[in-house]
């Protein structure tokens, strides 16, 4: 029955998280509060740091971590699958019929109005993950905000924008210095 309740889910996710991965954040927020037991908040921004971290779909990522949590190896498979069925049978109705339809201005309007969609669900995601990471959830005044994590924003956007010799480095090495520095640091 839990697989059951996790495929669904995930299905659902996977349906209506238009626009990416950043984009099944919000259904994951929701996630969290309807079933507790399946995995916390601070969870979640362990996944979003590792899933953004790792090879592969972020949404993917989260899914299969999710699932892991809830029903080991089998949870992993069926919310992957649950996460990742909407899209493949989307795919294939919209292939079959998008040719014939392919000049229709309802169908160009309709794509074209998804755009703006997609783009508020990911900065939405973008927003909720910028505010994980820097605010203390159920702090008071100076309490609130995550110091450290704002310094290291502030010491990576001052080597990715304004410092010459770093401004060109690859991004995954900023990464990897991000996870040394939280590791020393312990945040």
């Amino acid at each position: 029955m839990m697989y059951l309740l996790l495929f669904g889910e995930f299905f659902k996710t996977g349906l209506f998280a238009v626009g990416g991965g950043l984009a099944t954040l919000p259904f994951l927020y929701d996630m969290c509060a309807r079933h507790p037991d399946w995995f916390t908040a601070a969870q979640l921004a362990d996944m979003v740091a590792v899933s953004e971290s790792t090879p592969g779909p972020i949404g993917v990522n989260m899914a299969t971590y999710v699932g892991f949590l809830t029903g080991g190896v089998p949870g992993a498979i069926v919310a992957t699958l649950g996460l990742v069925c909407p899209s493949v049978i989307i795919i294939l109705i919209v292939a079959a019929f998008l040719k014939s339809f392919r000049d229709n201005r309802f169908v160009n309007a309709a794509f074209y109005g998804l755009r703006p969609a997609s783009t508020a669900m990911v900065a939405s995601a973008g927003l909720s993950v910028v505010l994980l990471a820097l605010l203390n959830t159920g702090a008071q005044g100076f309490a609130l905000v995550n110091w450290k994590a704002l310094a290291l924003a502030a010491v990576l956007l001052i080597l990715t924008r304004w410092v010459k010799p770093t401004k060109g480095l690859h991004p995954i090495l900023f990464i990897l210095a991000s996870a040394v520095v939280g590791v020393v640091f312990q945040f």
